[in-house]
């Protein structure tokens, strides 16, 4: 199996890992799940994330290939625009985005929202293939977390995010809008189906214990040591675990302004008459969230 070459980015501020995957013989590489730095205590965007990724890329002579989301995020904005217009390099994300931009469109009533994933410039299906390099890559549709997360699995590299986390951190929640526990257990069976040896690449980690950021294991040691699926584990008992988590964890932060860019490609929204550009910010849509009271 092809072996990619592999930089993760731990981005601390939401305890996201945006990645390079480059192939060795060619120098054509694939950004997967870009930050664009946030504050919404103050409103202000920044590239810092992004612009260290392209001086690595500039550093390394690598030539981009694809700009990847594996999903429209919920903890950060995506900075797939603003890299697209900094090389050129086509942005994709899995087709059931379109599932995903139709019960936000509700949400932030925008009846005249484009939501056929046309701000994408390729929407991949499960089974889908493509190349970074000579690198053969291909899409597994993994939902669950949200109605349109994909894995991609690049020669033996899968990039999983929002479905397993490292093995003593678990998985991902599955309560955002569209959600299902019972869902993303099917997907992580899917990704443990792969050969034991296939490198899993997480997009998150919050750190167990106090360790320092961790992003990368194997679908082996996966199998063997992830704390809510590993070997033995019956489907009943991961979805009782998973219900029950999601019900204590409070929303991202970001959420709200975070979704309402990433359904749109990472695009902000256009500048109003005064220059100043504003987020959306809908009231008592998410029912039933965690109030987070250390606020």
């Amino acid at each position: 199996m092809e072996k990619p070459k592999v930089r993760g980015f731990y981005e601390p501020q939401t305890s996201s890992i945006p990645y390079v995957v480059s192939c060795p013989a060619t120098g054509k590489a694939a950004i997967i799940d870009p930050v664009l730095n946030f504050d919404p205590k103050s409103g202000r965007i920044a590239t810092h994330s992004a612009d260290e990724i392209l001086k690595f890329i500039a550093e390394e002579g690598l030539t981009l290939d694809w700009i990847l989301d594996t999903h429209p995020h919920a903890d950060h904005l995506s900075a797939a625009c603003y890299l697209k217009g900094k090389t050129g390099a086509p942005t994709a994300i899995g087709a059931h985005v379109t599932e995903v931009q139709a019960l936000w469109r509700d949400i932030y009533n925008w009846p005249d929202f484009a939501a056929d994933g046309s701000q994408w410039d390729r929407l991949f299906e499960e089974g889908d293939r493509f190349n970074v390099g000579e690198i053969e890559s291909r899409v597994l549709f993994s939902p669950g977390h949200t109605l349109a997360s994909v894995t991609y699995v690049i020669g033996d590299a899968a990039f999983v995010h929002d479905t397993l986390f490292m093995p003593d951190g678990g998985t991902a929640r599955a309560d955002f809008p569209g959600g299902s526990a019972k869902i993303l257990w099917r997907s992580i069976q899917q990704i443990l189906s792969l050969p034991d040896e296939t490198r899993v690449f997480t997009g998150h980690d919050y750190q167990p214990g106090g360790r320092e950021p961790a992003w990368e294991s194997t679908v082996g040691t996966q199998k063997r040591q992830n704390i809510h699926v590993k070997e033995g584990t019956a489907e009943a008992d991961f979805v009782t675990l998973r219900e029950e988590r999601d019900k204590t964890l409070s929303m991202p932060a970001q959420i709200l302004f975070a979704l309402q860019v990433n359904t749109n490609g990472g695009r902000l929204p256009a500048p109003e008459d005064n220059g100043t550009r504003y987020l959306k910010y809908p009231l008592d849509r998410l029912e039933g969230a965690a109030w987070d009271l250390d606020e």
